[in-house]
This record gives structure tokens, C-alpha cells and sequence, in this order.
């Protein structure tokens, strides 16, 4: 709805749907990636998706959905059913719905032989077949496969078929599909930027924001996506002049960035564990973890990034108590007179580690990650986390995040790294 009240103010509105072809999805059998991707390209292209849809390998079900698709979309782009079994009936399928015969493509043909000389196979009967396209098409060259893409224009409307094969699919879409659109077609400028917050839920945020959200230009949207531990901020502009509204957009993003400084860690596809880990790296400093509630979540994902070693010496998983008093030097009266998940307690543990691996910092957590084990003074979802500073000062904070184990062990985990990183940005 907004692309489309925003379009009629701009350029025309032109229309896409998706239809993605195979049983192999409508069983569950594969996730729909390739749905996703695509209408992100075609979004980001400035093409509104209005549809998506999954139908079998039969003659009758490609019918039905291109009938509707050409009735009320200006692009359709299909994947799927293109190989050289008889199971894979898109291609003679579109060759009867559009009137055509399939003919025999020399340069499909050249592009088959070449890829499968450069395996050291022969073209076999079954894969010459993959040369032969409908007449009245336009030939897609697939760089990366057998089967060609195929352009379609009927009534004005195009239609693209292409492989199901992720890579194969990308590539046709980014540099042939898209560029031929774009001849076709003038497409508004579309800007998109995700913001990405850690420290208070969805609601809590849009409260914090709503006075710039409400003000927000009329030709700007935002979007919440919420997951386990963050919230991700998506603001999307539209415009004709590329200069003007990419101003404008910088301008809002910066009111954005001053309203909520504390909650913002990164852009995009940014993480936390590698935005610490490159502020260790800078400032030529280490790391230890000590985890009770997160069972080593933490130290995970901190290793899961390339060269951490240089900064991340080790971690202690302590979920039993004799481990926190034997090798994080936890005081047994502490454990007795707090329990484990007490202030006390998880500080003891930061320290612990901390002087255990001769780090300048540590990570402790202790909880009740659920679905058992809670009381009515610490319930499931009781959470406590401390940050052990050079100085051997320690940051200790109660979270109540909630009865879902997993997402209570996510939560935690940013939530410590957050912490992490505004004392290492401090400095």
C-alpha cells in the first residue's frame, strides 16, 4: 500500500508477482528462498510486489496462475520446472500457453556444450533438449546451468522464466532480467536503511521514537522488526531525483540517530560480536566469558568470528555450583545466602574469569533460562549479567526476559555483548 500511494505521486506504478513452480515447496521439502530474494531485488529496483505465490508442477495449475498473473501484474517472473526430466514440464507448458513451438537454440545449445566440456562430460540426448525454447521468446543466457531463461511479452506484460536454481536464478535476475526492466520501464529511486537497536522491546521503542516517527515525510515509511534481544529499525524513502532524496533521507536518519544513541549498535547486516570484536582489536585488548544460564552462547558467537583469537582467551561454562566454587573461586556463603542467580554471585564469576584467563574484560551470566526451575522471587526469565572492567570495577545487572528458554538465552547473549560494547566505546 505505501509503494503504491507513493508511486502514483511519481513514476506509474508498475506491478510484479513471483510465481514460484514445484512440489518440492508446497511439501516443505525447501524453504522459498528464492521468493524472498527476488522480491527484495524487484523492491529495491522500485517495482512493487503485489503477489507471491507457490503452485505445483502441473499443466492446469501454470495456467490458472499465469492467467491471473498477465490479468492483474505488468512483470511475472517465474522459477522452476526448467530441467532436463520429464518431471520439469514449465517449459512445454509455456510453449502451448503462449502458441508457440519449441525450436532448436544454437546459441542455448553452444552455451550447454560449453558448460558440460569444461565438467569433461559429453551433451547427452536428454540435456540437448535444454537447447529447445519456444519460438516466440527471447532467449536468457544462463551462465551457470543448462536451462536458458526465457522473456515472454504478451498484451503488454512480460513474463520471465528461469531456472529454480538459486545462483543460477541471481544471476539472470541481476544482470539480465533487471537491466532489460529497467529499458522497459522508469522506475522511482528507492532508498532503504536498517537501523539496528538492543535494550528495550518493540513498544517500549516506538514510544521513545513516535514524535519523529509521526513527522516523518510523507513519501518515508518505517517498519519495526522485532527479534529475540533487537529490534530492527527498516526506513524506506521514495523519490524521482536521486540527489534530492538521498538529502533528505540522511537528514531524517541523523534526527534518528540523536534521538536514540544508547540503543543504536550498528547498520544493516552488522553484529555485535564483531563490533566488540574489532574495538578489542583496536584497543589491543582481551576477553573471557564465565556462563551459567547461556551455556557457552556467548563465547560461540564471539569465536565465530575470524581472528578473535587475538582478543577472546576462554570461557568457563559453570553451570553447576561446585564449578563456579572451584574454578571461578565463587565464596560458597555467597551461593548459600544469595543463591546462583544473585548480584553476588554472577560478579564473583566475572572476576573469577577474569583473573583466571589474566583478560582485561569478562562476561558472566547466571539465570533461570526456564521452562522450569523459577519461584515466585526469581521467576523463569530471571537473568542476571556483570561486566568485569580493567579496573576490576563490575557493572552487574537483573533482566526479566521472559518463559522461552531459547529466546531467553538470545536475549541474554546481546544483551551482555551490548553492555560490552557501550563500556569499550566509552573509553
Amino acid at each position: 500500500m505505501f509503494i503504491t500511494t507513493l508511486l502514483n505521486n511519481y513514476f506509474c506504478v508498475v506491478k510484479a508477482e513471483i510465481i514460484n513452480i514445484g512440489d518440492e515447496i508446497l511439501i516443505g521439502q525447501i524453504v522459498n528462498t528464492n521468493a524472498s530474494w527476488m522480491a527484495e531485488q524487484l523492491t529495491n529496483t522500485g517495482i512493487e510486489v503485489h503477489r507471491i505465490s507457490a503452485i505445483s508442477d502441473k499443466k492446469d495449475e501454470i495456467y490458472k496462475a499465469l492467467d491471473l498473473a498477465i490479468k492483474n501484474s505488468d512483470i511475472i517472473l517465474m522459477t522452476g520446472g526448467l530441467g532436463p526430466t520429464k518431471d520439469d514440464i514449465t517449459k512445454q507448458t509455456l510453449a502451448d500457453y503462449f502458441n508457440a513451438k519449441l525450436v532448436f537454440n544454437k546459441e542455448a545449445y553452444h552455451q550447454v556444450k560449453e558448460l558440460f566440456e569444461l565438467r569433461g562430460f559429453k551433451v547427452s540426448d536428454i540435456n540437448k533438449k535444454q537447447a529447445e525454447i519456444p519460438n516466440n521468446c527471447t532467449p536468457l543466457q544462463n551462465k551457470n546451468g543448462t536451462a536458458p531463461g526465457m522473456w515472454f511479452e504478451k498484451k503488454g506484460k512480460i513474463i520471465v522464466s528461469m531456472p529454480g536454481v538459486p545462483f543460477e536464478m541471481k544471476d539472470l535476475i541481476s544482470n539480465q532480467v533487471i537491466p532489460r526492466l529497467r529499458e522497459k520501464f522508469k522506475f522511482n529511486i528507492i532508498l532503504k536503511r536498517t537501523i539496528l537497536t538492543q535494550g528495550v522491546g518493540e513498544s517500549h521503542l516506538a514510544e521513545i521514537i513516535e514524535n519523529w516517527e509521526s513527522r516523518l515525510p510523507d513519501n518515508f515509511k518505517l517498519a519495526y522488526l522485532p527479534q529475540p534481544g533487537m529490534v530492527r529499525l527498516r526506513i524506506t524513502a521514495i523519490g524521482i531525483s536521486e540527489d534530492s532524496l538521498q538529502l533528505e533521507f540522511e537528514h531524517e536518519i541523523d534526527k534518528l540517530l540523536a534521538l536514540i544513541p544508547d540503543l543504536i549498535f550498528g547498520i544493516e547486516n552488522d553484529r555485535l560480536e564483531e563490533i566488540i570484536g574489532k574495538l578489542l582489536a583496536e584497543k589491543q585488548q582481551t576477553l573471557s566469558t564465565a556462563e551459567s544460564c547461556s551455556g557457552g552462547y556467548i563465547s560461540h558467537l564471539i569465536t565465530d568470528i575470524p581472528g578473535s583469537s587475538a582478543y577472546f582467551k576462554g570461557s568457563v561454562i559453570a553451570y553447576a555450583n561446585e564449578i563456579k566454587e572451584q574454578v571461578l573461586k565463587v565464596k560458597p556463603s555467597s551461593l548459600n545466602e544469595f543463591g546462583a542467580v544473585s548480584k553476588e554471585v554472577v560478579s564473583e564469576m566475572a572476576l573469577g574469569v577474569k583473573k583466571l584467563y589474566h583478560t582485561d574484560y569478562a562476561i558472566a551470566t547466571s539465570g533461570i533460562a526456564g521452562p522450569d526451575g523459577g519461584s515466585k522471587e526469581k521467576p523463569v526469565g530471571t537473568i542476571w549479567i556483570a561486566i568485569a572492567l580493567p579496573n576490576n570495577e563490575v557493572i552487574a545487572k537483573k533482566y526479566l526476559f521472559g518463559e522461552h528458554r531459547s529466546r531467553n538465552i538470545r536475549k541474554t547473549a546481546l544483551t551482555a555483548l551490548n553492555t560490552l560494547r557501550k563500556e569499550l566505546q566509552k573509553e
